[in-house]
């Protein structure tokens, strides 16, 4: 298949996307105001407690059986590389740019964290459908991609959740540690007050002869907790450990909607009393899956005007950091996907990776797409970087539509040949 015929039928499903994301945007002016801050909370509600459960759990309980399920093993591997080799790229980002010290976990999250259910739920299937598509039949085509795009999506919501919000948890918590440390110098200098001239109640702490003392103490004297530390089980630390990072995991949201569907398509899928039970023709309670398959059908469209409408803040953002834009935008479309490609063709070749083209090119687009927009969520979550993510979205996405289109036709010639 010539490379022309293999860019077209990349080309059109993109296509599909910005058009409809535009006429969100449109729908999300001030003008019109339809798709508002308040309708957009609620809609985005909607898909992401109702439509995005309903498709992902009706996909994979369809097409999920045990053969089927030995040979998805590598995704989960292959989506943390995508995690772990993008935050390492955001990291030498960081490096070399120098970013304000509050945008640090931004770009780190954008870098990290593709959106890796919404774009190829969108992507997959009209790709399938195009006349010329390397990926065969159409309609086994659609079943099977929307299951690898639905166990993409339940994927990325575990590591997003579990991974990147902790990095810009931790990042947004040093920044304010230390701004309220500057803060508090700033006003004392303000207030024209020197720190050894303060109240007797503050003189235990800032005395400098006490403090040398208590340091000299300190150094003489074994510390007590290394002490006690030394008579405690290695097991008791490893779980003390263990408790810290449990505590430190937003357990609520990495387990989000999406992701308990997927358990639940796994385990209908997997179990062939309950499949036969929901899932076919002759189901007795096949009405079941029918109506979750309806409400999925609402997801792709609802999705897409949505993820338009959103970019209108950014349309909107006063805060402009070129250079990291920039950068991130280097990152997401260029080298993260050429490192993909270099892990997806090793995995093929040590024979990970079975031989579906359709799976291999899942893989592979898992390593080409924009931001997870939920990044702009946890940024209002923790404040102080709404505006700066606002513009890296919008210029990202917008470039979404060369750059996917450029790396879907190069992947399709890739998985072909």
């Amino acid at each position: 298949m010539g490379f022309l015929q293999l860019f077209y039928v990349a080309s059109v499903p993109v296509i599909k996307v910005l058009l409809i994301s535009v006429l969100g945007l449109l729908l999300a002016l001030d003008r019109l105001d339809i798709l508002g801050e308040t309708a957009r909370k609620h809609v985005n509600h909607m898909v992401f407690y109702v439509f995005n459960p309903a498709m992902v759990s009706d996909n994979l309980a369809k097409t999920i059986t045990w053969e089927s399920f030995a040979s998805l093993w590598f995704m989960p591997v292959n989506v943390l590389a995508t995690f772990l080799i993008g935050s390492a790229l955001g990291w030498v980002l960081i490096k070399l740019t120098r970013p304000p010290k509050h945008s640090e976990g931004l770009i780190m999250g954008c870098c990290a964290a593709g959106n890796l259910g919404n774009l190829p739920i969108v992507i997959i299937p009209a790709i399938c459908k195009e006349k010329g598509s390397p990926f065969g039949d159409p309609d086994v085509c659609h079943k099977y991609g929307m299951a690898y795009a639905s166990l993409s999506m339940a994927l990325g919501s575990v590591f997003l959740w579990s991974y990147v919000y902790n990095i810009m948890r931790n990042s947004a918590s040093k920044f304010h540690r230390e701004g309220n440390a500057d803060d508090d110098i700033s006003k004392l200098k303000a207030s024209g007050e020197n720190p050894e001239s303060l109240p007797n109640e503050c003189s235990e702490t800032l005395d400098p002869s006490k403090d040398a003392m208590d340091d000299a103490y300190t150094l003489l004297l074994p510390d007590a907790e290394s002490v006690e530390n030394k008579k405690i089980p290695i097991s008791e630390k490893i779980k003390s450990h263990l408790t810290k990072i449990s505590r430190s995991v937003n357990w609520k949201a990495m387990f989000a909607p999406s992701t308990i569907a997927a358990i639940a398509g796994f385990v209908i899928g997997l179990i062939p009393q309950i499949r036969n039970i929901l899932v076919g023709s002759d189901a007795p309670l096949r009405v079941v899956e029918n109506s979750a398959s309806m409400l999925g059908d609402a997801a792709i469209p609802t999705v897409t005007i949505i993820l338009g409408a959103n970019l209108y803040r950014g349309l909107k953002g006063t805060s402009i950091m070129w250079s990291t834009t920039v950068g991130i935008i280097a990152v997401r479309y260029i080298f993260l996907p050429i490192m993909g490609a270099l892990v997806v063709k090793g995995a093929i070749k040590i024979g990970l990776v079975n031989s579906d083209p359709l799976y291999q090119f899942v893989l592979l687009l898992q390593y080409a797409l924009p931001p997870a927009m939920n990044i702009g969520t946890m940024s209002q979550l923790f404040g102080g970087t709404e505006s700066e993510c606002s513009v890296i979205m919008l210029w990202t996405y917008a470039l979404a539509s060369v750059a996917v289109t450029l790396w879907s036709t190069y992947f399709m010639w890739f998985v072909s040949s």
